[in-house]
């Protein structure tokens, strides 16, 4: 059998796990909202339309943070349109994914399901179709307090006290023509750094975040970023990034090699902002907001033209299979083995929409694979990621070249003293051996190991076996003398927690 070995030292510190990094995305598209989130003639909704079923499986994912309203819907929406009485707001037509929408769910409902469901709040501005001007506005109708027209506007819709939001995003994906006001990178980087000015003249505890390339192709990618960050630097906090990993039949050993590409690309970006940073002597280091992430079948989906028009369609309702729970695991592991640059992340989407929970009209809410990396991950990911470099055998693959079989991270807990270990075999075939040397703690011993792997790596879960997939725990794993060992199955994802004292 294969053997990977690997070293777990409090001394190799990468950085504090920033719970930021488990946030989740909702938008305006397809079932993610309406029959997603929100269904108010479901059985189970509560006295505000929300699904309570799919609100239970959401506090059970961990998310932190979600990400509203959009995506690509963001830079052709009306905030105002999505505010006060219901009955009252008007329908649009959607142009991002050609679709109707009745602004019966909008920023009002939004934080009042936040609240519910016990996240932050990451509100993006359209600076597609719209400006600096109504960016403001809506800042001032959701953070002032009252005393001025839109926030009495604001109070007068049944909302005393301001919303609060901290994180906001300038806009999405400008850097894309299929975008709403699609624009290079100087005219959005001036764009960018009037709203973000204007915003932390409001209120300089604002949390910012600048648009960076929406995928690693593009022709743009890190030549956006630098011009786009020599305007706004001074003004933005984060610079975002959005990756989708698509699966292709051909090539699986590329696809569970996919964190080879998110590692790169976080790499690329880290270095563009520190050359402006130096190229404008200024000391601060911008952050990363991987607000846009997942597995996605992009290659089945015959794109925005192929839609008609109709309110929340079924759309890009992927199903996910162990393969895909792996690979997301992989990439839950890069964004920790990067917590010193990356602060913020979002899986999208949280609903129907290539996402963890699924659900049916009028009927049931169950967990994708996909579902499971992210919560043991959010669960137990706590205190400081430490640096781990693996010695693994390889895998050639036809995209990244060669890529270790196991791609690991750690994370130890000062407080409670626990160790977590997340680990992936990318393996197709051969389960690998894994030692980890643990002599800083030579008391550790394993409270738990979960694994995802099948026998089946195509099986799936659906609204008739909601449980075919899922973590389960395995026996032989051992800690003694300061040494961890454990056997990982093929295509596997494994969360392994140690206690130290």
């Amino acid at each position: 059998m294969p053997t990977a070995r690997l070293t777990v030292d409090p001394g190799f510190r990468i950085g504090a796990v920033d719970r930021r990094l488990f946030g989740s995305f909702v938008e305006h598209m397809g079932r993610s909202v309406y029959t997603g989130v929100f269904e108010p003639d479901h059985p189970a909704a509560d006295e505000d339309g929300f699904r309570t079923d799919v609100l239970d499986l959401v506090r059970e994912l961990g998310v932190t943070l979600v990400r509203y309203p959009g995506g690509n819907f963001v830079s052709n929406y009306r905030w105002e349109d999505g505010v006060g009485p219901a009955d009252r707001r008007p329908t649009r037509l959607d142009l991002a994914w050609r679709s109707v929408e009745s602004n019966a769910f909008g920023l009002n409902e939004f934080m009042a399901w936040a609240a519910k469901a016990g996240i932050e709040p990451m509100m993006a501005l359209n600076l597609g179709t719209r400006g600096t001007s109504e960016a403001l506005d809506l800042l001032e109708y959701t953070n002032h307090p009252g005393g001025t027209a839109l926030s009495d506007l604001r109070r007068s819709h049944g909302v005393a006290d301001p919303h609060g939001v901290r994180l906001w995003c300038l806009g999405n994906e400008l850097d894309g023509p299929w975008q709403m006001g699609h624009k290079t990178a100087a005219e959005y980087g001036r764009l960018a750094a009037e709203t973000a000015r204007a915003m932390k003249r409001f209120d300089p505890g604002l949390e910012l975040v600048a648009c960076g390339s929406s995928n690693a192709y593009i022709d743009t990618f890190a030549s956006w970023e630098a011009t786009v960050l020599e305007h706004t630097y001074p003004f933005v906090d984060y610079v975002s990034l959005h990756a989708y990993y698509d699966p292709t039949d051909r090539d699986t050993d590329s696809f569970l090699a996919s964190a080879a590409e998110m590692d790169r690309m976080i790499d690329a970006i880290v270095s563009t902002a520190d050359h402006v940073g130096a190229k404008l002597r200024d000391r601060k280091k911008i952050k990363l907001s991987f607000d846009e992430w997942n597995v996605w079948y992009q290659s089945r989906f015959g794109g925005e033209d192929s839609l008609d028009w109709q309110p929340a369609p079924r759309l890009i309702e992927d199903v996910y299979d162990v393969t895909d729970a792996v690979v997301v695991g992989s990439l839950l592991i890069t964004l920790l083995r990067h917590a010193d640059r990356v602060g913020a992340a979002c899986q999208a989407q949280l609903a129907n929409v290539i996402a963890p929970i699924m659900t049916e009209p009028g009927g049931p809410a169950w967990r994708q694979t996909i579902f499971h990396p992210f919560a043991q991950t959010a669960r137990h990911a706590r205190g400081t990621v430490l640096r781990v470099e693996p010695d693994s055998p390889v895998i050639e693959t036809e995209r990244y070249g060669e890529v270790p079989a196991l791609w690991a991270t750690a994370t130890h807990d000062e407080e409670s003293g626990e160790i977590v270990l997340f680990a992936v075999n990318r393996d197709r075939t051969s389960p690998l051996a894994l030692t980890a040397d643990l002599r800083p703690f030579p008391r550790a011993r394993v409270v738990e190991h979960l694994v995802l792997a099948d026998d089946d790596p195509g099986a799936v879960n659906t609204a008739e076996r909601p449980d075919r997939v899922r973590p389960r725990p395995v026996d032989g794993t051992e800690a003694c003398d300061g040494a961890l060992t454990a056997q990982l199955p093929p295509v596997s994802w494994s969360m392994m927690r140690l206690a130290t004292r």
